[in-house]
C-alpha cells in the first residue's frame, strides 16, 4: 500500500531536535521558474534561517531530483554572506525538484523527506506546456453516462434541520441528500436570512483527504448559498471518537486499494464522485439559487472533487481548485516522472477519475493554486491538468510551497488563458 501509513503522520512528526528552534528557509531561482528551456542551466539560491536570523556554519544536504529520472546530491555549510548555489538543467518537458535539508553534527538529517517545513522544497519546469497525460479511456463519456443514469434513479430528496448558526444573519442546515451508493450526501448548508427567491449565487466546498467532519461556513453563508460537503456521507456533529472509528475501520486507507481500483463502477472514489454530483443536483433545486452562477471549490482531495464534478456538470460557472489532487495519476508509473509519495498506486480503473480527464470537459472558468514544492500534488501533474483545460483558466505556482507548508515570502508565477473552444 504505497505510502499510505504517512497520512496522518505528515503535519505531526517533527524531530525533537528541532523543537527549541525556529528554522525556515528561503529559496528562489534566478529567473522565471516556468521558462527555462532544455539544457539551459537553473540556478537556486537557498538561505538557512533560526529564529528569523541567517546563520552561519549550518550543516545541509541537498538533493536534485527531476522529471529525467536523475537524482543528484550533495552537502554544504550555510552562509549568511553568500546563500547556498544549487545548478542544474533538465532536458525533457517537466519539473525539476530542489530539497535543502538541516544536518546535525554527525551529518544526519534533522527531518524526514516530508518534514515540510523544516527544509527548502522548490522546483522549476521546462517546456511546461507540453506535459501531457496518457489518453483517457476509450469509454471515458459512457462510463460516466451510465453513473449518472444510475444516480437519476434515485430521487432529489432532502433532509433538513436547522442548527445553531455563528452569525445571527445566517441560517444554518444540518443536511442529508439521498444518493445512489452506500452513502447519501451529507453536510451543512448556509445562507442568508429573508433571502428571496433567484436572488442568491451558489457555491458547494468539498473536503480533503481525511476522516473527519466539516462545519458550517456562516463566513461564505452570507451573502450566498454555501453548501460544505463531507466527503463520505458521514453524519455531521459527532463525537471524536465516531470519526476514529470509521478511520480505523471501514474508512481505513480508502481508495487505496489496487484489487478495487482496478474495477471503476465499484472502486470508492466512484461513490464520491456520486454524492458530488448529487450535491450540486441538489443546490439547483434550492428556490434562492439565481439559477446562473454556481461555484465549486476544493483543496487537495477537494481539488479533485471540484475539478470532477465541474467537468460532469456544464451548469458549473466557476471552478476553485486550491493544491487539487489526483492529477496524471499514471505521470510516475507510466511516464516517469518525479512520483507523488501520496498517491494510489496506478491502475487502469483510475483513469476515469484522474483530473485532467474531467478538466477538459470544464465549461467555466478555472483557477488553481499550486506548489513548486509540493509532491503530494507534483507540478508536473498541475500541468497536465492545466493543460488539458479548454475554458478560461489560470494556475498560480508558488515556490517553496509544498502540500502542507508555503514559504514565507516565496514568489508566484501566474499562467492564463482564455477559452480556446
Amino acid at each position: 500500500m504505497k505510502k499510505i501509513l504517512l497520512l496522518f503522520a505528515i503535519f505531526s512528526f517533527t524531530a525533537s531536535a528541532l523543537l527549541a528552534t525556529d528554522i525556515k528557509f528561503f529559496g528562489k531561482t534566478d529567473k522565471n521558474p516556468l521558462e527555462y528551456q532544455p539544457g539551459e542551466t537553473m540556478t537556486f539560491t537557498v538561505q538557512y534561517f533560526e529564529d528569523g536570523q541567517l546563520v552561519d556554519g549550518k550543516n545541509l544536504s541537498w538533493k536534485r531530483t527531476g522529471d529525467d529520472g536523475k537524482v543528484e546530491e550533495g552537502t554544504a555549510v550555510s552562509d549568511s554572506a553568500e546563500p547556498l548555489k544549487i545548478e542544474t538543467s533538465l532536458d525533457v518537458p517537466g519539473f525539476v525538484r530542489i530539497q535543502v535539508f538541516p544536518m546535525d553534527d554527525q551529518g544526519n538529517r534533522l527531518c524526514n523527506e516530508h518534514d515540510e517545513a523544516v527544509q527548502f522544497n522548490g522546483g522549476a519546469g521546462v517546456l511546461i506546456d507540453q506535459i501531457k497525460g496518457i489518453p483517457e479511456p476509450d469509454d471515458f463519456d459512457s462510463f460516466w453516462d451510465r453513473q449518472k443514469a444510475i444516480l437519476a434513479q434515485v430521487p432529489i430528496k432532502a433532509a433538513l434541520t436547522q442548527v445553531d448558526s455563528s452569525d445571527e444573519n445566517v441560517l444554518v442546515y444540518d443536511v442529508k441528500v439521498d444518493c445512489s451508493g452506500l452513502a447519501p450526501v451529507s453536510g451543512y448548508l448556509c445562507m442568508p436570512k429573508n433571502a428571496k427567491e433567484k436572488t442568491l449565487a451558489a457555491r458547494v466546498q468539498f473536503q480533503g483527504y481525511s476522516v473527519s467532519p466539516v462545519s458550517p461556513n456562516t463566513s461564505c453563508g452570507k451573502d450566498q448559498i454555501c453548501f460544505t460537503v463531507n466527503c463520505h456521507g458521514m453524519l455531521n456533529g459527532q463525537t471524536a471518537e465516531y470519526y476514529q472509528t470509521l478511520q480505523r475501520t471501514f474508512l481505513a486507507s480508502y481508495g487505496f486499494s489496487p484489487e478495487q481500483n482496478k474495477n471503476p463502477e465499484s472502486c470508492y472514489w466512484c461513490g464520491m464522485m456520486m454524492r458530488a454530483m448529487r450535491a450540486l443536483q441538489y443546490v439547483k433545486t434550492l428556490p434562492e439559487w439565481d439559477g446562473v452562477n454556481l461555484t465549486t471549490e476544493g483543496g487537495s482531495q477537494g481539488g479533485m472533487q471540484c475539478l470532477t464534478v465541474a467537468g460532469l456538470d456544464p451548469d458549473v460557472t466557476r471552478v476553485n481548485a486550491t493544491i487539487p489532487w489526483f492529477c496524471d495519476v499514471s505521470g510516475a508509473e507510466v511516464s516517469g516522472r518525479v512520483d507523488s509519495w501520496f498517491m494510489p498506486s496506478w491502475v487502469d480503473g483510475l483513469g476515469y477519475f484522474d483530473t485532467a480527464n474531467h478538466a477538459k470537459r470544464i465549461k467555466g472558468s478555472v483557477f488553481i493554486y499550486a506548489g513548486l514544492g509540493d509532491y503530494v500534488c507534483p507540478p508536473s501533474g498541475e500541468m497536465v491538468l492545466y493543460n488539458a483545460i479548454k475554458s478560461e483558466k489560470e494556475l498560480l505556482f508558488r515556490q517553496g510551497r509544498t502540500h502542507g507548508y508555503e514559504m514565507p515570502n516565496g514568489d508566484g508565477f501566474t499562467l492564463k488563458s482564455a477559452a480556446s473552444e
